[in-house]
């Protein structure tokens, strides 16, 4: 099995089980619906089963109207190679708004939990699940990206609070200031960790932070019985990624509807 297949069969339509308070799963065909996420909602398929022309205009259409009803805007997760190939034509026709495209990186864990993680001389590296903690993430997220970043804390306690065990929040703070975030999600019944967040304040880039951020969590895996990391990468982050033994195995493009 390739890396791509092995994402493709465990993690794509992945549901997080039990599902965080309020978050609710709908199926509609080979379309996974999730509803009450606090940044609205999020539609992701293994594959849509075959579907292109109008049947596939009208499964768009329907989640086009279900959140326009609900007043919330919804992700649709389009991967580069889901078909049709067509599919981001029709996306964008029925008012959906592609973000900036990531790369799919996945690669061993065992090579990353191998060593310690070296962060620069005055930052630790700590666990946190405190919610005044995740208010602190959130501020160095607003810092980095200029821009509200509230649903973040809230959609982290919620998952802390379905299922501990299924993700470990690591901040780097250097004395009273977080300068980085990340978590990793332990994917049960796969044999896939992966990895989020890793923003990083701009005087504490080039440093180290982010990779010892990355090793850190890959040790975490690598203590649960974990043998692949997946990232989401960023055009900044994948560089570093690609060098430390992940490999890209597909894109992946948030398509924004906004009532």
């Amino acid at each position: 099995m390739t890396l791509r297949e092995a994402y493709d069969n465990q993690l794509k339509a992945r549901v997080p089980d039990p599902l965080p308070a309020g978050v609710t799963m709908e199926r509609d065909g080979p379309l996974v619906r999730i509803l009450g996420l606090d940044y609205g909602g999020f539609l992701t398929y293994r594959d849509l089963g075959g579907l292109t022309g109008a049947a596939l205009d009208e499964l768009i259409a329907r989640q086009v109207d279900i959140f326009r009803a609900r007043g919330e805007q919804v992700e649709w997760k389009l991967h580069g190679h889901d078909e049709p190939a067509d599919l981001p034509d029709r996306l964008r026709a029925a008012g959906f708004v592609p973000e900036e495209r990531e790369t799919v990186v996945i690669g061993p864990v065992a090579q990353l939990a191998a060593t310690l993680p070296v962060v620069p001389e005055g930052v630790r590296l700590r666990e946190v699940t405190a919610r005044a903690d995740l208010d602190r993430i959130v501020a160095m997220e607003e810092e980095v990206w200029d821009s509200s970043r509230g649903h973040l804390a809230e959609g982290l306690a919620k998952e802390i609070a379905a299922d501990p065990q299924s993700i470990t929040v690591v901040v780097a703070e250097a004395g009273e200031t977080v300068v980085s975030a990340g978590w990793v999600r332990y994917v049960a019944g796969t044999g896939f960790a992966t990895l989020w967040g890793g923003s990083t304040l701009e005087r504490w880039r080039r440093r180290g932070v982010y990779r010892a951020l990355v090793g850190y969590r890959a040790r975490l895996a690598a203590q649960r019985g974990h043998t692949l990391l997946q990232v989401d990468a960023s055009d900044d982050s994948r560089p570093i990624l690609e060098r430390l033994g992940l490999v890209p195995v597909t894109t992946t493009t948030p398509y924004i509807y906004t009532p």
